[in-house]
């Protein structure tokens, strides 16, 4: 594409891109949009180099022109978007490319590629620490997942709410807390279970967490309390009925003088195992192969179009494909978080070429991530994990619900484009 438009003169022509969903995974009342911060820190250094150029050179991917236009690519427009952490809705315009036309185009896979999987991981975790209701969910998927996907999800995660990540790298590269525990292969090692929890316990300390279920959970919990007293820190669960198991080994801790001793659960859980678990006396949830490929839809089903470009004439003039079931909305985007009295989500509100009016207590969505090529909003994690709280607290109830359902804001256009 590249090649052709520099060819006919069209490449520098000014266009606008917006990245949006055209719906919701089935069943799913909101999305959050994730992977925004790493997205801008790779256009920082979105180059294309001396390998990448001979490549493309060597296999005549592309004309010398062409190859010259890339060794040379800086990105010079404008990007405007939706915060990293805000959730989101069927045709919400979560990223607007401002720029060339070339310059645009060649974006498209970075952007997609990084949101489409951190959003869906995003989105998945928000439901899983809705119902977890405070208590701490540990993102432990690593081994499910390509290990570059692997600290991307536990970012993800960890913006939407998750407490803390197994994956070391992603606490050294993100800052995230980093939790774990033993394996079962720890305790087999050893002779006896009695030899693999007093060699944790004496190499970690009373508030490590052992794992139970390697034998006979019963007999483990009792060795447990036996070896470290009431100070030990911990048990995991990773097999069997997890409700009765949690209640049977919380009441033989308190009766054998270990009350403050948490359990912690794992087992493929995802949202609905854990809001089943709601009434059991857990203190942490585990969750590894669910969260880190989105519970179910791995892709959050973004797509990047051109909505706007500019005329023979100069004057800008929105864009739209007509494909069946694939239809978009041309005109440059403008959204608007409507909101009642009280500070409740009521409809998203989307203008078309121009801004929509606040009525004195709506919220504004899109805010500045690019200009004129630098970087200018936050890329931390921590922003957006605090931007994800805000914007879910203003949800109605019926968006945090497991059940099937319609997405629990409808989007609405000020202006029907045609």
């Amino acid at each position: 594409m590249i090649q052709a438009a520099l060819a006919s003169g069209h490449a520098e022509r000014r266009c606008v891109f917006e990245a949006f969903a055209r719906r919701l995974p089935e069943g799913r009342r909101y999305g959050v949009v994730a992977g925004t911060g790493r997205a801008l820190e790779a256009l920082r250094d979105f180059r294309f180099g001396e390998e990448e150029i001979a490549f493309l050179a060597d296999r005549q991917v592309v004309d010398r022109r062409t190859l010259d236009w890339l060794a040379d690519f800086r990105f010079r427009g404008d990007v405007w978007g939706y915060a990293e952490g805000e959730v989101y809705f069927p045709g919400s315009p979560l990223l607007v490319v401002e720029s060339g036309f070339a310059e645009g185009v060649v974006l498209e896979t970075l952007f997609l590629s990084v949101l489409n999987h951190d959003s869906a991981v995003a989105s998945a975790a928000s439901r899983m620490t809705a119902v977890a209701h405070g208590r701490p969910c540990i993102e432990m998927g690593s081994r499910r997942t390509h290990e570059e996907s692997a600290v991307a999800a536990a970012r993800a995660a960890y913006l939407a709410g998750f407490a803390s990540t197994s994956n070391l790298e992603a606490g050294r590269r993100h800052g995230i807390p980093t939790m774990g525990t033993a394996a079962h292969s720890y305790t087999l090692l050893h002779d006896d279970e009695r030899q693999a929890f007093a060699n944790q316990l004496a190499s970690l300390g009373l508030s490590t967490t052992l794992l139970v279920d390697t034998y006979d959970v019963t007999g483990a919990v009792e060795l447990a309390v036996e070896l470290a007293g009431s100070e030990l820190g911990g048990v995991r669960l990773d097999s069997g009925d997890l409700v009765s198991q949690a209640f049977e080994v919380r009441s033989q801790l308190d009766r054998l003088g270990a009350p403050d001793t948490r359990i912690v659960v794992t087992s493929d859980l995802d949202e609905h195992a854990i809001a089943a678990l709601q009434a059991a006396p857990v203190d942490a949830y585990g969750v590894g192969t669910k969260v880190v490929t989105g519970s179910g839809h791995p892709a959050a089903g973004m797509v990047y179009k051109l909505v706007s470009r500019e005329s023979g004439a100069g004057r800008m003039e929105g864009v739209a494909k007509a494909s069946k079931d694939k239809a978009s909305v041309g005109g440059r985007k403008y959204a608007l978080r409507r909101r009642s009295p009280a500070g409740e989500a009521t409809e998203e509100i989307i203008g078309i070429n121009e801004r929509p009016q606040d009525d004195g207590d709506d919220r504004a969505l899109m805010v500045p991530l690019v200009e004129h090529g630098e970087v200018v909003a936050r890329t931390d994690v921590e922003a957006a994990r605090e931007h994800h709280e805000r914007a879910r607290a203003e949800l109605p109830q019926r968006a945090l619900r497991l059940s099937l359902g319609d997405p629990a804001l409808a989007t609405t256009y000020l202006d029907d484009w045609s």
